[in-house]
């Protein structure tokens, strides 16, 4: 496929990896006490520590990176663990339809379920062969290729199994639930 075939309606292509923040960075990172805690609709909830966390299959995949703001970021290289690996380890129930993202702080985000098992959506902590940057989400980052970055969640320290969507921090403020950049799906109708 064409670069300018993968660029949705209203996007132009760029270099580098702009910083865009919603919230606070979170404190300095310490692997001994940090967790991934995974729970809600789920006949196995799991806490996975720093070590057990890296201890899953890692993979990378390559994905472009979509901004609601109109800017696109060519070929990621992105080295993490599918989230796929996640929900087949905590088993959601048949009663979970969403996911909920928790950053480090207030920050959240709700995907469908159906979207974020797809095999391109990753809890990564590499970029292009390098650790991630902090203020680009360090140690975890969620990224989900075929939505606008806003759902990307950084920071991730707990997913929640829902039964119904849950606005999280920007559809909260007018932004749209599904953010899907080839529909220009950047603000909610109302």
């Amino acid at each position: 496929m064409s670069k300018k075939s993968r660029l949705p309606p209203g996007q132009r292509w760029i270099t580098g990896f702009p910083v865009r923040t919603a919230e606070r960075m979170p404190d300095p990172f310490n692997p001994e006490t940090w967790n991934l805690t995974v729970d809600g609709e789920v006949k196995t909830p799991l806490v996975f520590s720093y070590d057990e966390f890296c201890a899953l299959p890692v993979t990378t995949q390559i994905s472009d990176f979509h901004c609601v703001e109109g800017w696109s970021v060519p070929d990621n290289k992105w080295e993490g663990v599918l989230f796929k690996e996640i929900a087949n380890r905590v088993k959601p129930k048949s009663s979970a339809k969403y996911v909920l993202f928790h950053a480090e702080h207030e920050y959240t985000s709700s995907i469908a379920l159906d979207v974020v098992v797809e095999e391109d959506v990753i809890l990564a902590w590499n970029r292009n062969d390098e650790p991630l940057h902090v203020e680009d989400g360090w140690p975890l980052r969620l990224v989900i290729p075929r939505l606008y970055a806003y759902k990307s969640v950084k920071w991730v320290r707990r997913i929640t199994f829902l039964k119904d969507v849950e606005l999280g921090f920007w559809e909260k403020r007018g932004y749209h639930q599904e953010a899907d950049p080839w529909l220009s799906q950047r603000f909610a109708q109302r």
